[in-house]
């Protein structure tokens, strides 16, 4: 039950109920969730030049060997699978925050790619992956001559 605290002749802060109310929301739905990614996964950067687009993201706790990268036409995907935290059957999990089991994303690149131009590396836990614009599909400048 909420309960206000009213105080006709003093001065009280008008939104003492809603934080007490907001405290409590949030006490409640503290852990409600944990176990679904709530946002896109993996996160990923883009830059792009005129010849090349850069892609880079973050997949801690993986290896190479735990990525699989795949282009084609105008998409470039990228699935895993982080390897299973088994703590034991006696084990009471307090909090589980980090990524756990397979992921897929794929996003759509502003222009084909070179498949066989592509130079991905893994460092650290984050993956880059260079993309080139094959010659063909690059614009090409016109000169205008005057008439």
């Amino acid at each position: 039950m909420l309960h206000t605290s009213f105080a006709p002749f003093g001065r009280t802060d008008p939104f003492v109920d809603m934080h007490r109310m907001q405290r409590e929301m949030n006490r409640v739905f503290e852990d409600f969730g944990t176990s679904r990614r709530t946002t896109i996964y993996p996160p990923v950067n883009f830059w792009a030049g005129p010849d090349s687009i850069v892609m880079s993201a973050e997949l801690p706790g993986l290896t190479q060997d735990d990525i699989e990268l795949t282009v084609k036409d105008t998409m470039i995907s990228i699935h895993g699978a982080y390897p299973s935290q088994d703590a034991g059957d006696d084990a009471v999990w307090s909090r589980r925050e980090r990524p756990r089991g397979t992921f897929s994303r794929s996003v759509e690149l502003p222009f084909h790619i070179d498949p066989e131009n592509i130079d991905a590396r893994f460092e650290n836990g984050v993956l880059t992956v260079e993309m080139q614009r094959p010659e063909d599909d690059k614009p090409k400048r016109i000169k205008v001559k005057a008439s």
